[in-house]
């Protein structure tokens, strides 16, 4: 009896003679590039010119923009006027009777009897401080590959709440890529436009060293009584904390008495960073995760990829104005006491503190000077060690089958943005002008039964549609519902044999320094539900700046995996002799990873 390979072979509709060659056939691996192993700025991503960004805007109404420099002056002057007001309060005998009930820090008897930083606070706080000049340089970065954030899910031009680049042109073929800006070579990491490849290693790497450290901390913070330093444990810290309040900004500052307590403001601040904020920066970056949020579809629906951005912007925003209050009331409120607390844990004015607090200063500008020219020189030692540390995550993630069934019609974007290098080549353009009649899959490699069908007779295997999100790896995304044949059924017809472990999408298209596109996905992979390779989009065919004739879909994978305008697919042991041997074009050339579930 016939297997479900035959039977679809033998129902395939007949297709005219195909005009490729077998000698065509075999040149796809000599129309592919290798990738340099160092970065020249002038011919990154292929020439793409540096393009600066704007101020910072949010959104106020439907269509008025405010510039954030403006809360530079008016910040000034709030402050001038609350200064001002704390001044008159300090006056008024109620409110000095209210701060002599309140003076700000809350001594109890067990903070007294165990008085003190110990040594392990002032190692990890300095290494906090180093992973975090990483994690918020590139940050930054990735931010800059796509200038907006938004609350819808989709990400439609026009919808945006905050943006740092000017509004998208009506141009309809108009990319993501094209939208990317620059940042000075100091302030993004490694600070040249387009170089989201790069600087997600730096900030995947450095996130999970960043994790580790602070789960350590966690677990010494409440194995030690440290841990009341700063956790709220009486509903006092809070008019202790107003008390605080008014007795800076009235410039007649409180008694401090870090040694043995925070005052309530302090302790508040810390308790947000660390067990509000860090915990937030962690679930808001799992919920960028295509991988995640097809799986866990209840969460994803209430936090959405652009939900998950802007609050995780929220976040770094909190983080730099702790970090700047932090340090200027280090600096003012008794600074050799302040710095022997924490890096020589000791209660004096000598200078220890600050001599190691200047030594480790020294470490912290040497890795942010190098930073970026290291990654321009060695950005293949970056891209290894980053997936050595993200690795592992990585394939825990994607390694999680999901179902159809998460969104429906009315999810549908409006707008679906294109993003690639456009097909050009003469052998597209005519396919294009002839309606895609002589189009040719071709599917070779490690199978039993290779094949080569015409687009009428990948629409004659059983259909398989799906509505699913889009998850671009510069951050944009979208719903839009995909029509086509599922790579299961593909399997079964071609009928891959045991030792073939990945499969490679080739393009009709190049990549952005020429070479054709391509792009290497596990096997396993290919048998997900939602894996297809798609040749409708939202009930009409595949338009051209969206992968005509027929482009990939596995939800699992950020979206430059998701290969467009597909001309072959061929089934291999190993990618280690293809292109750069990276498993795909933008990994050889732009030093992507291979696996990218988050």
């Amino acid at each position: 009896m016939p297997d479900r390979g035959d039977r679809f072979a033998e129902e395939l509709p007949a297709s005219a003679p195909s005009g490729i060659s077998p000698e065509e056939v075999r040149s796809f691996r000599s129309q592919l590039t290798k990738g340099a192993d160092v970065v020249d700025p002038t011919t990154w991503a292929g020439s793409i010119p540096q393009v600066q960004g704007i101020a910072p805007r949010v959104r106020i109404g439907r269509s008025r923009w405010f510039n954030l420099l403006w809360l530079l002056p008016i910040g000034f002057l709030g402050l001038i006027v609350a200064v001002a007001a704390a001044k008159g309060l300090r006056n008024m005998p109620s409110v000095e009777r209210f701060i002599a009930r309140n003076p700000g820090t809350i001594e109890t008897a067990s903070a007294k009897a165990s008085p003190g930083l110990p040594i392990w606070i002032g190692v990890q706080h300095f290494f906090n401080l180093f992973l975090l000049i990483f994690i918020i340089r590139s940050g930054l970065q990735i931010l800059s590959d796509h200038p907006r954030l938004y609350w819808t899910r989709h990400s439609t031009p026009g919808k945006d709440w905050f943006r740092i680049q000017k509004p998208v042109p009506d141009d309809p073929l108009w990319t993501a890529k094209q939208d990317s800006i620059s940042l000075p070579r100091q302030v993004g990491l490694p600070g040249i436009r387009h170089s989201i490849g790069l600087a997600r290693w730096w900030h995947l790497g450095t996130d999970s060293l960043w994790l580790l450290n602070g789960l350590v901390f966690y677990v010494l913070l409440f194995t030690t009584a440290q841990w009341r330093r700063v956790v709220p444990t009486t509903w006092a810290v809070f008019p202790n904390a107003l008390s605080v309040l008014i007795q800076y900004l009235s410039l007649h500052w409180p008694t401090e008495h870090g040694w043995v307590a925070y005052n309530s403001l302090q302790l508040l601040a810390y308790f947000i960073t660390i067990f509000v904020a860090a915990p937030l920066a962690l679930i808001t970056g799992l919920g960028m995760s295509p991988a995640l949020s097809t799986r866990f579809k209840r969460i994803s629906k209430l936090l959405s990829i652009q939900t998950a951005r802007s609050l995780h912007f929220l976040v770094l925003a909190w983080f730099l104005v702790f970090i700047v209050s932090h340090v200027t009331l280090v600096f003012t409120t008794g600074l050799l006491n302040n710095l022997n607390h924490v890096y020589a844990a000791r209660n004096d004015d000598s200078w220890i503190g600050f001599a190691v607090f200047a030594a480790s200063m020294v470490v912290v500008i040497v890795g942010w000077v190098a930073a970026t020219p290291f990654t321009l020189r060695h950005p293949r030692v970056v891209q290894r060690v980053g997936f050595a540390l993200i690795g592992p995550a990585q394939r825990l993630f994607e390694h999680v089958d999901s179902t159809p069934g998460e969104y429906t019609e009315k999810d549908i974007s409006p707008y679906f943005w294109h993003n690639g290098q456009y097909p050009d080549s003469d052998e597209y353009k005519a396919l294009f002008d002839g309606k895609f009649v002589d189009y040719r899959l071709r599917i070779t490699g490690l199978v039993d039964n290779p094949v080569e069908l015409s687009l009428a007779q990948l629409r004659a295997l059983p259909h398989h549609e799906q509505i699913t999100q889009h998850f671009c790896i510069q951050g944009w995304s979208g719903v839009a519902k995909w029509g086509g044949v599922s790579m299961q059924t593909i399997m079964d017809l071609v009928k891959p044999k045991p030792e073939a472990k990945w499969v490679v999408f080739y393009s009709l298209g190049d990549g952005a320094d020429s070479g054709v596109y391509y792009d290497a996905h596990p096997i396993e992979q290919m048998s997900y539900h939602l894996t297809m390779l798609a040749y409708d989009m939202n009930g009409a065919p595949l338009a051209f700046g969206h992968g005509a004739p027929l482009r990939l879909r596995n939800e699992t994978q950020l979206g430059f995996k998701q290969v467009k305008w597909i001309k072959s697919v061929k089934f291999v042991a190993d990618f280690a002799d293809i292109g750069g041997g990276y498993g795909g074009y933008d990994q050889d050339h732009e030093f992507f990873g291979y696996r990218q579930s988050i």
